[in-house]
């Protein structure tokens, strides 16, 4: 169930927390005194939708602890992830100013996540009387296209088994425990969602990684054997990728 409310829990965080958000970092004191004025607090738990995709932007949104996946869903029912966000980062702040703007993607909770929240008109006055927040959002805006068109290109120039590769060494180095190099348990499906394709495709790639020796996948988790040629594999800087492609036929 999505809440209606942001007027529930106190309606304003203090500066300091508002200052740990990228977006706020950078202004000056009176700027981010003024948002914590306007910004309402909402909790929610793991699992938990925030925004739905189509749905009337109603706010801007920053996270003060906790992640959050943001994707799309097809017609057909095929779901395509387009960005985790962590804590000090923000969303929905390109439908803010747009008339009749709406939720561009789905939000959901991915552990317990508190939010802070400026409905849209609050936000465009903000942002009308303060030319450092002005700036900050166009920079964040670019930070987004930056985002949004690496991921275009990945999908469009990038095979799966390339994509998979960048996948398992970035989530290794950012999930591994220290001086393990394995990616945290994560089921054919959720890694299928991340790199817009399906199950079974995800499947066989793990399958000629392990049969070429790259990985082991041991409890449900991904062991990454051979990260150098895993490397030459994301960034196509070899033959890796037709040699296990090979191995596999």
């Amino acid at each position: 169930m999505i809440k209606n409310s942001l007027s529930s829990g106190p309606k304003a965080l203090s500066t300091a927390a508002l200052q740990r958000v990228r977006l706020f970092a950078s202004l000056h004191k009176a700027t981010v005194a003024h948002i914590a004025g306007y910004a309402r607090v909402q909790s929610y738990v793991r699992n938990e939708h925030i925004l739905l995709q189509g749905d009337p932007a109603r706010a801007v949104y920053f996270i003060v602890t906790g992640e959050v996946r943001v994707y799309r869903v097809s017609r057909e029912g095929r779901e395509q992830v387009l960005v985790h966000l962590l804590a000090g980062q923000t969303f929905n702040t390109v439908p803010a100013f747009r008339d009749g703007g709406r939720n561009p993607a789905n939000v959901v909770a991915i552990d317990e996540v508190t939010l802070g929240a400026v409905l849209k008109q609050d936000f465009l006055d903000l942002v009308a009387g303060h030319s450092d927040l002005a700036l900050a959002v166009l920079e964040d805006f670019a930070d987004h296209l930056t985002t949004l068109t690496d991921l275009v290109e990945g999908l469009a120039l990038h095979t799966v088994q390339e994509r998979l590769a960048r996948f398992l060494l970035d989530r290794a180095e950012t999930e591994a425990p220290a001086g393990e190099m394995a990616a945290q348990r994560w089921t054919q499906q959720e890694i299928a969602i991340h790199l817009g394709t399906v199950r079974d495709v995800v499947g066989r790639e793990l399958r000629a990684m392990e049969d070429a020796g790259l990985v082991r996948i041991e409890r449900g988790r991904i062991v990454l054997l051979d990260r150098q040629k895993l490397v030459a594999i994301a960034d196509r800087t070899d033959n890796t990728a037709e040699s296990v492609n090979k191995g596999r036929a």
